[in-house]
């Protein structure tokens, strides 16, 4: 229990900035090119609470760090906020815009884990070992964003890589493609529990690697 306790520790912050901060970055990304909806609702914000889905943020983590820790589970920690709100048809060129409004929130991960190796090799130029608590933060930080990057680049809808796949579709394309929406979560929930998660994950994590390696 105590070794559940200091990882609950370590991830807590990666998780939950990781996290509400891609929420954010979809808003803000949106209200650039034309939709102020996030901005109305107060969703463009860096204060995590405003974005914490009781479920996705806190029992979902901890769910699946309790499996990884204490019952030796596959090891993909990831969870969701509260998504923000985004009116496609306010956006300038909806079609369009609608690859960067979901590119926005993988992006925002990716530049998180490289903050994370930047912070992970200052603290290793002043001396501190893998195994101190604020080193243990900044890898638990890079590997949280970098799942949570390649995650939500699975092009699948309702997921970011979904969205992306819709904008750069032809319109009919795109529309037979987006009805799979309604089952996405379930499609990625099978995945998951099937092991074939990792092998979709596997180019996006290897991209996100590469970009660390300059860092460290």
């Amino acid at each position: 229990m105590s070794e559940l306790i200091q990882a609950i520790t370590v991830y807590a912050l990666p998780v939950i900035f990781g996290i509400t901060l891609h929420e954010a970055a979809h808003g803000y990304v949106a209200r650039m090119f034309g939709d102020p909806t996030a901005w109305q609702a107060g969703r463009i914000s860096l204060n995590p609470i405003r974005h914490i889905d009781p479920v996705g943020t806190i029992v979902v983590p901890l769910v699946l760090l309790f499996s990884t820790k204490m019952l030796g589970g596959s090891g993909l920690l990831f969870g969701w906020a509260k998504p923000v709100p985004v009116d496609w048809s306010r956006l300038r060129n909806p079609k369009r815009d609608m690859a960067w409004v979901a590119l926005a929130g993988p992006a925002s991960n990716l530049v998180m884990a490289i903050l994370w190796a930047i912070t992970l090799r200052l603290l290793a130029e002043s001396g501190a070992s893998a195994s101190d608590f604020w080193a243990r933060m900044a890898i638990a930080g890079v590997q949280v964003n970098l799942i949570l990057m390649a995650l939500n680049l699975v092009p699948l809808p309702p997921l970011d890589g979904g969205r992306i796949v819709c904008s750069l579709l032809p319109n009919r394309m795109a529309y037979q493609y987006s009805r799979i929406e309604p089952y996405g979560i379930l499609i990625l929930i099978l995945l998951m529990f099937t092991g074939m998660l990792w092998f979709v994950l596997e180019p996006f994590l290897l991209f996100g690697h590469a970009i660390i390696e300059w860092f460290l």
